[in-house]
């Protein structure tokens, strides 16, 4: 009798399985909708998002770009460094310099960038870094200049598209950086934009 019993519970339990399985994956119900978006949600959240900061590193492998402040407007390499050429004499970077920094032409807002860890004494001028300050969102832009102080390492930023540093990147710590950027994937971080937008207006 025992063993009728554990029998058809594994049978009700194999065609619940079954019937769940269902309504997940191949119902089209507004219900099987929802349920897919949290499941995606939950899985990229707690389990690839942190697999992928294990792999490179740093606690924030993918970041989304809010801002338009490394953006070079559409414009060639060229065109854009003959209007830029005088902000970056002060540095002492040159066109060839520049030409040869990792994301040269710069990235759009809505753009993903993938960052790795990376030790302060490896980190160059003209790598882009993701660091934290004040503000809610870790700022993402260039190296322009490096140096040391007793012992420790300091970094000044600037975004391609503005004229100067901002205050807050005039001076960053080692402790301040999250990670150096290795590539782009073009507007997939407006997901995650609307995403916010959206939760906002409805909050609001």
């Amino acid at each position: 009798m025992l063993k009728n019993f554990f029998t058809m519970d594994k049978k009700s339990l194999k065609q619940t399985w079954k019937k769940l399985w269902h309504f997940i994956w191949e119902d089209n119900s507004i219900w099987s909708w929802i349920v897919n978006i949290i499941l995606a949600f939950v899985l990229i959240k707690f389990i690839v998002y942190p697999g992928i900061g294990f792999a490179l590193g740093t606690s924030y492998p993918i970041v989304a770009v809010v801002s338009n402040s490394m953006e070079h407007n559409s414009l060639n390499f060229d065109d854009w460094w003959n209007v830029k050429i005088s902000q970056y004499s002060q540095y002492n970077i040159t066109k060839q310099d520049f030409n040869d920094f990792v994301l040269k032409n710069g990235f759009n807002k809505g753009d993903i960038i993938i960052l790795k860890r990376s030790s302060p004494a490896d980190l160059e001028v003209g790598n882009i870094i993701v660091f934290k300050t004040y503000r809610p969102d870790p700022i993402i832009h260039r190296i322009v200049k490096k140096w040391k102080e007793s012992n420790n390492y300091y970094f000044q930023t600037k975004g391609d598209n503005n004229n100067l540093s901002i205050n807050f990147e005039e001076r960053i710590s080692e402790e301040s950086i999250i990670g150096k950027s290795l590539f782009k994937v073009p507007y997939l971080g407006y997901i995650k934009i609307w995403f916010v937008g959206l939760l906002n207006f409805f909050i609001k």
